[in-house]
């Protein structure tokens, strides 16, 4: 059986805060807003893990006004959603994800973004694609106030029934 989950994510962007992104530190002047550490990418995967095997989204497991989640690794937020799924007998057959950002340039990051999400998942980076864009200038992405990022990801269950 295969499962395909989809998500999108968005974070304002403020000055002063740390900017995490795929469990790395970027450098810039701006950082993502949320109630964990808002890393907005790991949010998108593990969300699209959920909404394959329509499970709900993030909130339902990980609410923003459970104080035992202020400031959470989103990364672990990652694992947990995958170990729960594993633990149904799924696996990642691949993972796509889009990151639309303005500044900064992702290419330095986004090896170091694939091998922390494999890590996470246990699964080979092979299978973890991202890529970037930016809106040229447009809208709140494009106007550096924002963070959109979105992951679709195929799941395969290969485990027998047995009656």
């Amino acid at each position: 059986m295969i499962r395909i989950g989809f998500s999108k994510d968005i974070h304002p962007l403020v000055e002063g805060r740390p900017f995490i992104l795929g469990g790395v530190k970027l450098k810039h002047p701006k950082g993502a807003v949320g109630h964990s550490d808002a890393d907005c990418l790991m949010h998108a995967v593990a969300e699209s893990i959920l909404g394959a095997l329509a499970l709900g989204d993030l909130g339902k497991f990980f609410p923003d006004d459970n104080p035992a989640y202020k400031n959470y690794d989103s990364g672990l937020i990652l694992k947990e959603v995958y170990e729960y799924v594993k633990n149904k007998g799924y696996e990642v057959i691949n993972l796509d994800c889009m990151v639309s950002l303005e500044k900064p340039k992702l290419r330095p990051y986004v090896d170091e973004m694939r091998e922390n999400i494999a890590r996470l998942m246990d699964v080979e980076v092979e299978k973890i694609s991202i890529k970037a864009t930016t809106f040229e200038g447009i809208g709140i992405v494009g106007e550096e106030k924002a963070i959109i990022c979105e992951a679709i990801v195929l799941l395969e269950n290969d485990m027998l029934l047995v009656l």
